[in-house]
C-alpha cells in the first residue's frame, strides 16, 4: 500500500508532497482509498462533505455504535509522507491483521478518510471533520476561498462532487461509538515505538493585515515611508519573544505582500499567525501580547494594523476512560500531549476519541524529512489492531 501512493502529489524537486484539497493529487488519493475498500469488500459511503467512510459491518444496525479508525490523505505544502497517510494505510493493514487472526468484529468497524485536514488550500484546518461535527456551518464553508479566489463549493464542483450537500452530519456521528486515529509523532518525545495521546493543546490561526503606503523604493526617503514590512518584521520578532517567555509556540509561516515588487515599498503585508499553548489562558496572553506589539510597531511606522481570528480550537482532553483503556490494551503505553491539531480533536466533543502515535526519530514534521522506521510503523499497525480487537471484537 505504501509504495502505491509514494509518488502521488510528490514534487520531483523538493521531494515533498502537495496533495491539496480537491486537486488532481487529492482525487487520486481518494481513488486509491476507494480501491483499497473494494479489494476488501468494504462498504464505501461518502458523507455531505465527501469524507470517505468504509465499513466492515452495518453501522445502522448497531446499538453500541461502530468503532472507527483512519486519518487524512491531504498534505501541507511540501509535506512529508507520513502525516495523515500513515493513519489510513495502518487502518487498512490493521483490518487485514484482524482477519489474519480470525477475528470478526462484534460491532461495525469503519475506516475514514477526512477531507482537507491540513487546510493548505483554503486556510482552515480540519474542514471535513469540522463540517461533520457542526463546528463549521454551511455558510462559513461556502465563504472559504483559495489563493486564486476560487470558493470551496466551486472547487468541489470542478472535482465532480456536489457542493450543495455541504453541511453538518450529526446522524452519521451518532453511529460512532469510538474513533481512534493513528498518527506519526510530531515531535521527539517517544522512547517506545507507540504512545497514546493525552491531550491536544489549544491553538488557532490569526491574520494580521499591515496597511501602509506604496511608493518607489529608489526615490522615497526612509523618514517619509509608511512601510508595512517593517511593522510586520517587528511583529514576527515579538511573536518569538512572547512565545518564549510564556513557554508557548507562535509562528508566522505564511505571508502575502502587495504589490510584491522588488523596487516597490509595499502597500499591504498580510501575515498569518499560528499559536499554541498548554492552556487557554497562556494562549490568550500570547496572542494579545503579539497584537499589542503589532499595533505599537504599526504606530511607529505610520501603518494601520488589523487582526482577525480565522480559527480557534480549545484544549482537547481525550476521553480518559477510552484513553486509559487503550493504554491498558497496549500494556501501559506512555501518554503524551501534543501541540498539533487533528480530526480526532475536532470530533472529541461529539464522539469518544483517542489517538495513537508512532515514534518519529527525527522529530521533524510538515517537511520531506518527516520519517518513521518501518519496524515502528509495523508496531503501530499491531498496536492499532490490538486496540480495534479490544474495542470492536468483544
Amino acid at each position: 500500500m505504501w509504495s502505491s501512493i509514494a509518488e502521488i502529489g510528490r514534487d520531483p524537486i523538493t521531494g515533498g508532497y502537495r496533495r491539496f484539497a480537491w486537486t488532481e493529487a487529492d482525487l487520486r488519493m481518494r481513488e486509491w482509498f476507494s480501491g483499497e475498500c473494494a479489494s476488501r469488500g468494504l462498504d464505501l459511503i461518502e458523507d455531505r462533505m465527501s469524507n470517505q467512510w468504509a465499513w466492515w459491518g452495518d453501522p445502522d444496525g448497531s446499538a453500541a455504535g461502530g468503532v472507527v479508525t483512519g486519518s487524512h490523505l491531504d498534505s501541507v505544502p511540501d509535506g512529508g509522507a507520513f502525516d495523515g497517510p500513515l493513519g489510513v494505510v495502518s487502518a487498512f493493514a490493521a483490518l487485514d491483521l484482524l482477519r489474519e487472526r480470525g477475528r470478526a468484529p462484534g460491532r461495525p468497524l469503519g475506516i475514514v478518510n477526512f477531507g482537507d485536514e491540513e487546510g493548505a488550500r483554503f486556510g482552515l484546518a480540519c474542514v471535513g471533520s469540522r463540517l461533520s461535527a457542526g463546528e463549521l456551518s454551511r455558510e462559513q464553508a461556502h465563504a472559504l476561498r483559495d489563493g486564486e479566489g476560487l470558493t470551496l463549493p466551486r472547487a468541489m464542483e470542478r472535482a465532480g462532487h456536489d457542493p450543495d450537500a455541504i453541511g453538518p452530519d450529526p446522524e452519521r456521528l451518532a453511529r460512532i461509538g469510538a474513533f481512534v486515529e493513528l498518527h506519526i509523532e510530531q515531535g521527539r518525545a517517544l522512547e517506545s515505538a507507540v504512545g497514546v495521546a493525552s491531550a491536544i493543546w489549544p491553538h488557532g490561526r490569526w491574520r494580521f493585515d499591515f496597511h501602509g503606503e506604496a511608493n518607489h523604493a529608489g526615490t522615497t526617503r526612509l523618514e517619509d515611508r509608511r512601510d508595512p514590512m517593517l511593522a510586520y518584521a517587528g511583529t514576527v520578532l515579538a511573536a518569538r519573544a512572547e512565545a518564549r517567555d510564556r513557554g508557548a509556540l507562535a509562528t508566522f509561516g505564511k505571508v502575502a505582500v502587495e504589490p510584491n515588487g522588488v523596487n516597490a515599498i509595499p502597500s499591504l503585508v498580510r501575515g498569518w499567525l499560528d499559536s499554541r499553548a498548554a492552556d487557554e489562558d497562556t494562549l490568550a496572553a500570547v496572542v494579545a501580547g503579539i497584537e499589542r506589539a503589532a499595533v505599537a510597531r504599526g504606530r511607529e511606522e505610520g501603518v494601520e494594523v488589523r487582526v482577525s481570528r480565522e480559527s480557534r480550537t480549545p484544549v482537547v482532553e481525550f476521553a480518559h476512560g477510552l484513553r486509559d483503556r487503550i493504554a491498558g490494551l497496549l500494556g501501559g503505553a506512555p501518554l503524551l500531549p501534543t501541540g498539533a491539531g487533528h480530526d480526532a480533536g475536532v470530533l472529541s466533543a461529539s464522539v469518544p476519541t483517542a489517538m495513537l502515535y508512532v515514534r518519529n526519530p527525527t522529530g521533524v514534521s510538515h517537511s520531506p524529512a518527516e520519517f518513521a522506521e518501518e519496524d515502528d510503523c509495523v508496531a503501530g499497525v499491531s498496536a492499532l489492531a490490538d486496540v480495534l480487537e479490544g474495542l470492536a471484537c468483544q
